[in-house]
């Protein structure tokens, strides 16, 4: 196991930040943390790097114990094995791009075969012919390129991230989250990714773990989290869902499973709205409306009029049934 954490919990003060966690990752696998603002993401990573100090709890890296609260013992961050990439790039301005991916290795005095590392790092980040550059020379995307290059020159056990892309223009998220997979999956690296952007977290990632008030709501593929919630705050935090009444809990439906206008297939269920108000987002309309006293979303070809009563369509097999 690349990756091991069990029965986690860090306090401050009289406040609960990490609560019982247990995870779990294989080598080069990639878990996405998600979750609303305070929920305790950027503290289990603090925690794995070292940067914090749980109040209980295990976490192993590589089968060795890093953490142990019960046996109080707590490994320093620089002899954890770990490379770490932020979001604001964290390089020193006064060296060249050469010797900020070389620091870290000069640093644990790894010095072997140093010049042909730092130069294997670069071509793999695609920054071979910017190694006498300064950081005040490179554009935000570069920046990031060669603090990735950095984290990954040590030859890491775990690489951890913390939101690296949320600086980033669209165009140049697209482009480096690519490459950081392919880096990751070439060196079949494992990673912990901090983000806030459920898309990002979906689609780049092995595993997500959606946290919520400093527990784990759900830890799973991506497929599993999206199509099988386990709780009404996930299906509600990933994705766009309309919720039903049901008396064996709570069922919900996704806004994208929804046909307006026409079923589709005899057995469809049918329900009836009200048009609140539409948006146009390019390829289609995502309206709102007033199902059953609920707030629904769906996708639209043609723009609705609102207060214009519609029927809304969807397969049976696409209600989500969560038990209480």
């Amino acid at each position: 196991m690349s990756l091991s954490i069990k029965n986690l919990n860090k306090s401050f003060g009289d406040v609960s930040a990490l609560r019982d966690i247990n995870l779990s990752l294989n080598q080069g696998e990639l878990a996405a943390l998600v979750g609303p603002s305070g929920c305790g993401k950027t503290t289990l990573l603090r925690s794995i790097a070292g940067l914090e100090h749980p109040s209980s709890g295990q976490i192993k890296i590589n089968e060795r114990s890093v953490f142990d609260g019960e046996l109080n013992e707590s490994i320093a961050i620089q002899d954890r094995k770990l490379g770490m990439v932020f979001q604001d790039f964290a390089l020193w301005p006064h060296l060249t791009v050469y010797e900020n991916i070389a620091f870290g290795l000069r640093a644990r005095k790894d010095t072997k075969d140093l010049d042909k590392r730092v130069n294997d790092a670069l071509a793999q980040v695609q920054l071979a012919s910017f190694a006498k550059r300064f950081p005040s020379q490179l554009s935000g995307g570069q920046q990031q390129r060669v603090s990735i290059a950095r984290a990954i020159v040590t030859k890491p056990q775990l690489i951890l991230l913390d939101e690296p892309l949320s600086a980033l223009d669209a165009v140049l998220k697209d482009q480096i989250q690519h490459l950081l997979l392919q880096i990751l999956k070439d060196n079949q690296l494992t990673a912990v990714y901090v983000t806030h952007d459920q898309a990002e977290a979906m689609s780049m990632a092995d595993k997500v773990v959606i946290m919520n008030a400093g527990q784990v709501e759900q830890f799973d593929s991506p497929e599993a989290i999206y199509h099988h919630p386990k709780s009404e705050f996930v299906a509600q935090f990933i994705g766009k869902s309309n919720r039903l009444p049901s008396p064996q809990g709570h069922a919900f439906i996704r806004m994208e499973k929804l046909k307006p206008h026409a079923a589709a297939n005899d057995n469809d269920l049918q329900f009836e709205g009200s048009i609140i108000n539409a948006r146009f987002q390019g390829q289609h309309y995502l309206v709102e409306a007033n199902v059953a006293g609920e707030k629904w979303h769906f996708f639209a070809s043609q723009r609705p009029t609102p207060g214009e009563v519609i029927s809304l369509y969807c397969a049976p097999e696409d209600i989500q049934r969560i038990h209480l």
